[in-house]
C-alpha cells in the first residue's frame, strides 16, 4: 500500500483532466473508509478475545 501511495501522489502532481481527481479522490475515500472499518472490526474482535483468554 505504501508504493501505491506514493505512486498516486507522483501521479496527481502530473496535471490531470478533472474525472482523474474525481475517480482517484473516490478511491482514496473508500479506501480510508475500508481501513476505518476494517481497524474498528479487528479491535473489537481483539477485546472479545481478550476477555474470553
Amino acid at each position: 500500500m505504501i508504493f501505491e501511495w506514493i505512486n498516486l501522489g507522483f501521479n496527481l502532481a502530473d496535471g490531470h483532466e478533472t474525472g482523474f481527481y474525481v475517480v482517484h479522490g473516490i478511491l482514496i475515500a473508500v479506501n480510508i473508509i475500508l481501513a476505518v472499518v476494517l481497524g474498528v472490526v479487528g479491535v473489537r474482535a481483539w477485546k472479545t478475545g481478550s476477555r474470553r483468554g
